[in-house]
């Protein structure tokens, strides 16, 4: 089963607080959709992030939170549909929604019927920090840190920022590029984490859980 990695950017941790890009990659390449909350995306952007990223990357921009999550919402429907004779996949996140919290998957949970929007995932999810976190020995459960000490790949120099809230300024003030980046490089590293997980861990190690809803 092949992994398809997530990850969100928002204005903040509150309830009415927004998203502001979601993330995901597969092993073909990554998929990113962001909200400009009305202002102008210029496509040179989307062309200096892909070369300098390896692999395939599609960035696309929406004018709202509700279109953004909306175009989400029908690409992974599309993509991952049950129907689809192509490889199974399942959803992972890093913190996106653990055993007692976890913030991904709760936000897009909580923004959903805000916007009266459909729930955008169906499938299986590991949550990827669970089992970093308490089968490796490492010095601390963030990403930066753990891909850091068991990958040492190319995202740690490709990532703009030092901590989230650089992401935050950026997305008010509109300068896209370094949010994008910082996007890129966290969901491309918590399908590299997955991976090393699957190698070195037994099943028994992971807490798989559906994540289609009841109705």
């Amino acid at each position: 089963m092949k992994t398809a990695a997530i990850d969100i950017e928002t204005t903040g941790f509150n309830p009415d607080d927004e998203l502001t890009v979601i993330g995901i990659d597969i092993p073909a390449g990554s998929r990113v959709f962001l909200n400009t909350d009305g202002r102008t995306y210029s496509e040179t952007v989307s062309k200096r992030i892909e070369t300098d990223f390896t692999k395939f990357v599609n960035i696309s921009s929406h004018s709202s939170e509700r279109e953004a999550l909306d175009a989400f919402r029908a690409f992974t429907e599309r993509r991952f549909s049950k129907t689809d004779s192509g490889d199974e996949y399942k959803f992972a996140a890093y913190n996106g929604e653990t055993w007692n919290g976890g913030f991904d998957l709760p936000f897009i949970r909580t923004r959903c019927p805000e916007l009266d929007l459909d729930w955008p995932l169906q499938g299986p999810y590991i949550d990827v920090m669970e089992v970093i976190g308490s089968r490796f020995n490492v010095t601390s459960e963030t990403l930066e840190t753990t891909y850091e000490e068991l990958i040492g790949g190319e995202y740690t120099e490709l990532d703009p920022f030092d901590d989230s809230e650089q992401a935050v300024v950026c997305w008010r003030d509109g300068e896209f590029e370094p949010l994008l980046r910082h996007n890129l490089t966290d969901i491309r590293r918590t399908r590299e984490l997955a991976q090393v997980a699957e190698r070195y861990c037994s099943t028994s190690h992971f807490s798989m859980r559906t994540l289609e809803p009841v109705n």
